[in-house]
């Protein structure tokens, strides 16, 4: 859904730390910003990288967290 509305919005450029391999549409499952679309945003991963990966990281420990304490 991101990479739809940054298609249609044409943003040029697209900064992103952390990598999804599993479901990201950025080098993922697929790459949309790949595909023959008119005007793909150029694309600079790896900003802050683990830094984004341990926010990631905490975020879904406290999902996970939250359902047990819930159950």
């Amino acid at each position: 859904m991101c990479a739809g509305a940054i298609l249609n919005a044409r943003i040029s450029k697209v900064f992103y730390g952390a990598r999804d391999p599993a479901f990201g549409a950025c080098g993922g499952v697929t790459n949309l910003f790949m595909e023959d679309f008119p005007n793909p945003p150029a694309l600079v991963g790896g900003v802050l990288a683990e830094e984004c990966r341990a926010v990631l990281g905490a975020f879904f420990q406290s999902l996970r967290s939250d359902r047990e304490t819930s159950e």
